[in-house]
């Protein structure tokens, strides 16, 4: 929950100056500077300071004495100093934001300049191009996610059983359920990690926790390429293949084409519960940088849709393929340790970010 806004009257100020004290990881901190940029950008007259208290030992010495001057007792960040006025927290830029535009007295005040270009995109609106950058973190990290081994192991053993059917109209209804369901299934996996960050907060001992989880798991995904399923590995349990294998014959050779597209979905269900381990690495990563950035519950859940979008689009490509040219192929060895290689990178990078440099992410 965002920290209580309170103000405080002190000698007046310079109008065009805006303090802020902040700390590096704090959500609130970052949802402040975010709006603070997007403010100078309009109005280039607007002069934003920022001090890390924790990354400047100075900025902590002037934090403590700027509260002391006004006799607060209980400082948090982000705290400002605007025109002589002294406040803590940061909420929105409808609420805080427009509390500080007023204070500057930008309400009636027309712009310097014209406003930063912008596109509208559907659930998100209007979203500026200096904004552009989580939209295509989120397709990116989907699109990585999809090539998953794990997940596609499944959807192209199964691609092969239904091609021998040689019935297009089949193929694209049970292959197509299997990959609509499977993405649901993930989106509610990733909007219960999104949840779960949200009720415990993105503090910074979190993110470091979460960012060392990343690194152990894409380290795995790594060791796999060399050693492959040796030792520790996240992949769908040998034990668990056959069973698995089974439940599809039986899918794709049922007689009812209504109780298949039930069991596929079942089964579709129960493979994304087998390989959760497989695939955990990213969701953790992800959800809890969206977290930390966007304070409208539609963004939150648009941004999760975009990306289970992004993470089903190469599964969607390989049964569009297989109900045109009605053939498929198995997932070699070889190119499941690279996807492993790419997957294992993809998160250690990510997650060494989130432990060094989480402000990049934010």
């Amino acid at each position: 929950m965002p920290v209580a806004a309170q103000t405080v009257q002190t000698t007046a100020g310079d109008c065009s100056l805006i303090e802020v004290y902040t700390a590096e990881g704090c959500p609130h901190c970052g949802r402040a500077l975010a709006f603070l940029q997007r403010l100078q950008a309009v109005y280039p007259r607007i002069t934003v300071n920022n001090y890390d208290v924790r990354a400047d030992s100075r900025a902590m010495e002037k934090f403590i004495a700027l509260n002391r001057q006004v006799g607060e007792t209980q400082p948090g960040v982000p705290t400002f100093l605007i025109c002589g006025n002294f406040f803590i927290g940061f909420d929105t830029a409808d609420t805080t934001g427009a509390d500080i535009k007023q204070l500057l007295g930008l309400d009636n005040t027309p712009p310097a300049t014209a406003p930063v270009s912008s596109v509208t995109v559907p659930v998100f609106g209007s979203i500026s191009l200096a904004q552009l950058g989580m939209p295509v973190f989120t397709l990116v990290l989907g699109l990585v996610d999809g090539f998953n081994p794990c997940a596609m192991w499944v959807l192209l053993v199964m691609l092969s059983l239904l091609v021998n059917l040689r019935d297009r109209r089949r193929l694209a209804m049970i292959a197509g359920t299997f990959v609509f369901i499977s993405g649901a299934v993930y989106y509610a996996f990733m909007a219960a990690w999104l949840n779960l960050f949200l009720i415990i907060g993105a503090s910074r001992m979190i993110q470091v926790g979460v960012g060392l989880f990343a690194l152990l798991v894409g380290a795995i995904h790594i060791k796999d390429y060399f050693a492959f399923k040796k030792g520790v590995t996240l992949s769908i349990p040998e034990s668990a293949r056959p069973g698995i294998y089974q439940k599809m014959r039986r899918v794709v050779y049922a007689e009812n084409l209504v109780a298949a597209l039930i069991a596929v979905s079942l089964l579709a269900l129960l493979v994304n519960l087998v390989e959760l381990a497989c695939t955990a690495g990213l969701p953790a990563l992800y959800t809890q940088i969206l977290a930390a950035r966007e304070p409208e519950p539609l963004h939150y859940y648009g941004y999760l849709l975009l990306y289970n979008l992004a993470y089903i689009f190469d599964d969607t490509i390989m049964v569009t393929i297989a109900v045109f040219t009605l053939s498929s192929r198995k997932l070699q060895q070889s190119e499941g340790r690279w996807l492993k290689l790419l997957s294992g990178a993809v998160i250690c990078v990510v997650g060494a970010l989130l432990i060094a440099a989480p402000r990049w992410l934010m």
